[in-house]
């Protein structure tokens, strides 16, 4: 049960896939409902290896990716990590008491309660963009869910994944948390598992495929997904010059952070009209100030590979070739790493791939509207998105885009932060998405709320068998009420 399955590196058949499911579920079975003490030893275990180990991490991450940010690891994948294991330590007790809920007073002394039981062993498929942070964030909620873990991650990744492989069986064991590579073919052999529970970060095309694979076993799905993620920006914002700098600052942030290959980046960003020249103006003045050596700059990270690297390159030119404005915001120069530098496109066609594919990478259509609601009309015309950012100051104009969009989840006046914060669900929502995690809301995801009636020893429940007589009539009558 403990011995790996197979040398990291080497893709597991089908039958091998379903063994080392086996062996997890034989481990779930041994203990299937660790206490506390077990759950949190693990938690401890996992925030060890990742503090421990964060600079071997990062550099794994940056060969993968060609190279990568050293502080895009740190800030975006080791710090969230490391304060949701904070999280789940801090709070995962008080999770998995059971939940008095009340009984209806026609059965009364009786109690009810909800009863957090381990699922048994959760699948995790994990996508290439953020390899530690979304294979870990799953994680934390699976074992202080008291379950145990299988993950497959992104052939994109091999160095990352036999490090995560190596560290994982070290600080865990085999019996708790299984770690296996490889391509398409395994990850579908993968979804067809068994599982308890599979959670799914990647696109929406491919999410469909997982999706319709584990309902072979019926085996319920969370599934994150992605999708074009506008960015708003209000007229009132734009006439503050201060406020308007500080929507642009704060948008490419959301976009430069891993070159824009995050599944919440801002994809798109909408602007009033004539705002054009003014946005080109403080946004270069924005990336030159953060990254004053270009796309030779060791904080902007690289493309994860050729054929990523030549689609975005691809994009850009389309929408070139077909009239639009193509505004580079960096330095650019022959550099190592698939770097791609930062980049606006203007007026690009909406039937051009651009606007039409989730984009993940460093470049930002802008498009421009004369009222709000043209801005809201055309986000409510397309699939739902992952994320919505809006920058207004007005509680009024928030409210009504608030009521009016629906999206996975939201920032006002900023982009991302809202995916660090603990007590809030993430997950998608049409489109972008099914069911959600973190914090409490992943421990919910991977746990059994069983429902669970007591009877009381001393209870009127005999007077609802027959016999009928007169007095259980009156009784119906009573139950049977149309007052409310």
């Amino acid at each position: 049960m403990n011995a790996p399955s197979k040398a990291h590196g080497q893709e597991l058949t089908a039958a091998e896939l379903k063994a080392t499911l086996e062996s997890l579920k034989q481990a779930y079975r041994i203990n299937p409902y660790p206490e506390w003490s077990q759950r949190k030893a693990w938690l401890m275990a996992l925030s060890d290896m990742i503090y421990d180990n964060k600079l071997r991490i990062a550099e794994a991450i940056s060969e993968d990716f060609g190279y990568r940010s050293k502080n895009d690891t740190l800030l975006a994948e080791v710090f969230p990590s490391l304060e949701g294991i904070r999280h789940a330590i801090k709070h995962g007790k008080s999770w998995m008491k059971p939940r008095n809920e009340g009984a209806s007073i026609w059965f009364k002394p009786a109690s009810t309660c909800l009863m957090p039981q381990p699922l048994g062993v959760v699948g995790v498929i994990v996508p290439w963009n953020y390899p530690l942070f979304l294979s870990i964030g799953p994680m934390i909620a699976a074992l202080a869910a008291g379950n145990r873990v299988f993950i497959k991650m992104s052939e994109y990744t091999p160095r990352f994944s036999a490090l995560l492989d190596e560290l994982l069986a070290k600080a865990l064991g085999r019996e708790v948390v299984q770690v296996i590579n490889g391509g398409p073919e395994v990850a579908a052999e993968f979804s067809r598992l068994p599982f308890d529970h599979l959670l799914f970060t990647g696109s929406t095309p491919v999410g469909k495929m997982v999706m319709k694979a584990a309902s072979e076993n019926l085996v319920p799905v969370t599934l994150e997904l992605g999708g074009k993620s506008p960015v708003i920006i209000t007229a009132p914002t734009v006439a503050n010059p201060g406020r308007f700098e500080n929507a642009i600052a704060r948008t490419l942030s959301g976009k430069s952070i891993n070159a824009g290959q995050t599944c919440i980046a801002p994809d798109y960003l909408m602007v009033p009209e004539g705002c054009e020249e003014q946005l080109i103006s403080h946004a270069k003045a924005i990336i030159d100030r953060r990254f004053p050596d270009g796309i030779l700059s060791k904080d902007f990270t690289g493309i994860v590979s050729d054929r990523h690297a030549t689609r975005l390159q691809r994009l850009i030119d389309e929408a070139a070739e077909q009239g639009a404005r193509v505004v580079t915001l960096m330095k650019t120069a022959d550099s190592p790493g698939r770097k791609i530098p930062m980049t606006l496109v203007f007026n690009a066609k909406p039937d051009s791939m651009l606007m039409q594919e989730e984009i993940f990478g460093p470049v930002l259509p802008v498009i421009t509207y004369k009222r709000l609601d043209e801005a809201l009309d055309y986000i409510n015309d397309r699939p739902r998105p992952l994320a919505l950012y809006l920058f207004d100051d007005e509680s009024k104009t928030q409210d009504m885009v608030m009521k009016q969009t629906i999206a996975g989840g939201v920032c006002l006046n900023e982009t991302l932060f809202h995916i660090a914060q603990e007590n809030l669900p993430f997950g998608g929502v049409g489109d972008s998405g099914m069911g959600h995690y973190h914090g409490k809301f992943g421990f919910d995801t991977m746990t059994k709320l069983k429902p669970i009636f007591k009877q009381s020893r001393f209870h009127v429940m005999e007077m609802l068998s027959p016999p009928y007589d007169n007095k259980m009539f009156a009784f119906m009558t009573k139950l049977l009420t149309r007052k409310v």
